[in-house]
């Protein structure tokens, strides 16, 4: 197989990428690397330098890997901050570095995408030497696979990188019949909370609309992405995502894009009948649905819990989607029934006295998260014997 690098996503046919297995993952299509390229959001002068990697035979493509050349930690959730400073305190380059991952989007998904009749272990371990090469010849430190399904996590762990493991809080679909049997689940105390979150939103005069990417227009556009940049500069930062990147993948990948729009409905006669106060981003697929961004115009009581929360587990219910993977952090999330789930990064280090050190401490990390994702387990609100 021939090993090369590519300084676009462009440089490779979307037919041929999106035939490769696991690009059922929204956030691994074509359309969505692409519409990062073409919108600004990545590129050399956002420190997320795009170099796709790509094995191909006889046949055209057989496998790939959505690289970046990394000049920062920012943007990519799995935080070696520490680790770029220990270096910096040897007189060492830590950056550029080499991350194999979906830019802004700690979702677990596979990374090492190889076309189907190939034996996937073995294509995997290719390519995976071929990041290796790509590595040692610009001299870099180190490469990064972040948010590793199981075979991706395997195959690292098969080629001798270290494993770190964090936690998050997913949802997982039980074959519940309606949002009422769900919480059918809880313990009396957690179900009397969450339907009274839920009636305080429907008190407030809030009703839900469903909007897939081919059902939003620009107005309304402006108005979500309005509220999801102010949710970032509350906090200091402008979005990672550019404005023109949701207008695109709107047009590209269509029902792909989910936005749950709260609508405040009129007081008055002389106000618009209804108009949005509220939104939450999404993207899905039959296996699972991902909570990426929320924003705001007005603070009212619970509408955060339900915008996010409550309305993507009703939308999983419905469709008999698995599984909902709500974004990084918030303990608050688990009162709702999200559980503690560990998440998967791979390591590369060059230097063999840094990866002896590096590896020392993520066993000691591995440890913690282990024993915090036991207590949180203790506090999720279903009823110890199942109905």
């Amino acid at each position: 197989m021939r090993a090369k690098v590519h300084s676009s996503i462009e440089e490779i046919a979307a037919r041929e990428w999106n035939a490769l297995a696991g690009t059922d993952c929204p956030f691994l299509r074509h359309e969505f690397l692409a519409a990062l390229e073409h919108t600004g959001c990545v590129g050399a002068d956002t420190g997320w330098e795009p170099c796709p990697i790509t094995l191909s035979d006889e046949h055209g493509l057989a496998a790939a890997a959505p690289a970046y050349l990394k000049l920062h930690s920012y943007g990519e959730f799995v935080f070696d901050f520490a680790w770029a400073q220990a270096y910096a305190r040897h007189g060492r380059r830590y950056y550029p570095k080499l991350v194999i991952a979906v830019p802004f989007t700690p979702a677990t998904g596979p990374r090492l995408l190889v076309r189907g009749g190939l034996d996937p272990a073995a294509v995997a371990q290719r390519l995976l030497e071929a990041l290796e090469s790509h590595a040692a010849s610009r001299r870099l430190s180190s490469v990064h696979a972040l948010f590793l399904d199981e075979p991706a996590r395997a195959a690292c762990e098969q080629a001798g990188w270290l494993l770190r493991r964090d936690c998050q809080f997913h949802w997982a679909n039980r074959g519940y019949g309606s949002f009422d049997a769900y919480l059918e689940t809880f313990t009396a105390e957690k179900r009397k909370k969450a339907r009274r979150e839920r009636r305080r939103v429907a008190e407030a005069g809030i009703r839900f609309e469903t909007r897939f990417g081919g059902e939003l227009d620009e107005r309304l556009l402006d108005s979500v992405y309005a509220f999801h940049r102010e949710t970032f500069l509350r906090h200091g930062n402008e979005p990672y995502l550019t404005r023109e990147f949701f207008s695109e993948i709107g047009r590209t990948m269509g029902d792909t894009l989910m936005v749950k729009v709260a609508m405040q409905q009129a007081t008055h006669r002389s106000a618009s009948p209804r108009s949005p106060v509220a939104a939450a981003i999404f993207f899905w697929s039959p296996q699972a649905l991902y909570g990426r961004y929320w924003g705001a115009a007005a603070d009212h009581h619970s509408l955060h819990f339900e915008t996010c929360y409550h309305q993507g587990i009703e939308f999983c219910i419905e469709r008999g989607i698995g599984r909902f993977e709500p974004g990084t952090q918030g303990e608050h999330k688990v009162s709702r029934g999200f559980e503690p789930t560990l998440t998967w990064s791979a390591h590369h280090i060059a230097d063999g006295a840094f990866r002896e050190a590096i590896g020392e401490y993520l066993e000691r990390e591995g440890d913690a998260i282990d024993d915090y994702a036991a207590e949180v387990r203790d506090h999720v609100p279903y009823r110890k014997t199942p109905v």
